[in-house]
């Protein structure tokens, strides 16, 4: 079986910081990529970041850079979310994702290019 279970979501004030982390077992547990997305009340799923096994590169959606980080433990097991200066904006529920096979090159920032998701967990930033 598959399973991503995150984790570390919660309420903080403007400025703040959380770290999001998503624990992989099962065949998630190869993954060559993993990511996280996030969906705001009422808005589609967007992209946040990204990070590749073969050579731990990342990348991450403009309205996050310089803000948030993306890191994967040793074991490529647990992948997280350093989430620092955030703002209102940012409220959302997050999703961790992963997909199986990498390109390199390839920038994998549409939800349709991951196939395994986690549940979710709320991320509630105030003003």
């Amino acid at each position: 079986q598959v399973q991503l279970v995150e984790s570390g979501g919660g309420l903080v004030q403007a400025g703040g910081s959380l770290r999001l982390s998503c624990a992989a077992s099962g065949r998630a547990v190869s993954s060559a990529v993993m990511g996280w997305f996030r969906q705001a009340p009422g808005k589609e799923r967007e992209f946040v970041a990204a990070i590749r096994r073969s050579d731990g590169s990342t990348y991450y959606a403009d309205s996050v850079k310089g803000r948030f980080t993306i890191s994967r433990d040793n074991a490529g097991n647990t992948v997280y979310l350093q989430m620092n200066n955030l703002k209102p904006e940012d409220t959302a529920v997050y999703y961790c994702a992963a997909r199986n096979t990498d390109y390199s090159r390839i920038i994998w920032d549409a939800d349709t290019d991951y196939g395994y998701w986690g549940r979710g967990t709320q991320v509630t930033v105030s003003s």
